[in-house]
């Protein structure tokens, strides 16, 4: 089966044909720059306009940077805050003209990471982590996904964790790899603390150079890098929609 998965991000929205069977991009990835400001409106024009580059029916999966239950996002992390409060669902819905099911974003990188990737048959507890602009967090029990942890929100000496520890703030304070793996540390060690997890999937853009940090990062866990690298939040976008079938 093949439906549309489209990620919505701070700075880009991507979108592609999936086999939710196998978790495989059945088409090349399209992407446009997320508008600015990033308002639902324009947001959801984009997002439309990326829906028309292909040729596919049935339900629409989408990702977003927002803690969302029942479609209406009550979060807006690294986009505009009038998205707080706002039906993103039912708006995508009209923009895109098809029914739209809409996901935190992370959470849909780690459907598609343990159906298709690096958490494949892993039972116990999970967590993904994507670093990127922020860190975003999925967690699964035995398979099941706990929604919206954004535990990249957790407080780490006063800031917000991602505020010391995502790939943003390595690039900006231009930290070495053993520097910014001791900032990941210290946030892996608060996650063991609370949570106890059996594996660590490290994700996000900086995933593709795990081999440079993975190494130096220190936990009870086992952690491994994630698989599925860009192509995970549009591959566990369109596996959600499965459940509007």
């Amino acid at each position: 089966m093949e439906l549309l998965g489209i990620d919505i991000g701070g700075s880009g929205i991507k979108g592609a044909l999936v086999d939710v069977e196998n978790g495989e991009l059945t088409s090349e990835r399209f992407r446009l720059p997320t508008p600015e400001p990033a308002v639902p409106d324009s947001v959801g024009d984009v997002a439309a306009e990326v829906a028309r580059r292909f040729q596919s029916n049935g339900p629409v999966g989408c990702t977003f940077p927002a803690v969302i239950r029942n479609g209406v996002a009550y979060t807006a992390a690294n986009v505009d805050p009038a998205w707080i409060g706002t039906d993103g669902a039912g708006l995508l819905k009209r923009k895109i003209g098809r029914p739209v099911l809409l996901l935190n974003d992370a959470d849909a990188a780690g459907i598609a990471e343990m159906m298709h990737g690096a958490g494949k048959g892993r039972a116990g507890v999970v967590i993904m982590l994507t670093f990127g602009t922020g860190i975003g967090s999925a967690v699964f029990l035995n398979g099941a996904l706990v929604p919206n942890t954004e535990l990249g929100h957790l407080e780490l000496r006063g800031k917000d964790a991602e505020k010391r520890a995502s790939d943003r703030v390595r690039k900006k304070k231009e930290l070495s790899w053993e520097e910014w793996a001791q900032a990941v540390n210290e946030y892996l060690g608060r996650l063991e603390a609370l949570l106890s997890p059996d594996l660590f999937i490290i994700g996000g853009g900086v995933s593709k150079k795990h081999e440079k940090f993975l190494p130096l990062l220190e936990t009870r866990a086992e952690i491994v890098p994630a698989q599925m690298l860009n192509e995970a939040g549009i591959v566990g976008a369109a596996i959600a929609a499965m459940t509007l079938l």
